[in-house]
């Protein structure tokens, strides 16, 4: 899909203020709120905007632990791969995951209330599933940059 640049402002600013209204979008783009209306429904029908979410802060959620996880596969095929998706489908705590080139197969995020949290997740679900051969795990101290928009335009 071809974006102008009235489709690159848009996008960045929802990127930023995702709960902006059309009459929002209309004083930035200067535009109608109609016709930024029309914009927004048609990058959301095309895929381009995939959905909506709220910025949760972890730590007002009891998770005060993040850490990254790199999982390595014992083996490769097709019923491995599927059954560590599987797993990784069932656990809240994994936020996220990446199939990656390298040592290591999967890149996890997890989040968890504590280190014994932490612990049992790494120990008792991935070390103990059948599939998997080696994990290394990275806590997180600190994050200096935020999950930032997506450089567009």
């Amino acid at each position: 899909m071809s974006l102008d640049p009235t489709d690159i402002a848009l996008l960045s600013h929802l990127q930023k203020h995702g709960t902006a209204t059309a009459q929002d979008l209309a004083e930035v783009l200067h535009l109608s709120p109609s016709q930024a209306g029309r914009r927004r429904q048609r990058l959301e029908e095309s895929g381009v905007i995939e959905g909506y979410r709220a910025r949760i802060d972890p730590a007002r959620l009891g998770l005060h632990v993040q850490a990254f996880v790199q999982v390595q596969l014992a083996s490769h095929g097709v019923e491995q791969g599927t059954a560590f998706a599987r797993l990784l489908r069932t656990r809240p705590e994994i936020t996220s995951a990446w199939t990656m080139t390298g040592e290591a197969d999967y890149l996890l995020r997890v989040w968890c209330p504590d280190l014994p949290a932490l612990n049992r997740l790494i120990h008792e679900v991935l070390l103990a599933h059948p599939v998997v051969a080696r994990v290394h795990s990275q806590i997180v101290m600190d994050q200096p940059k935020a999950d930032a928009p997506l450089p567009i335009g």
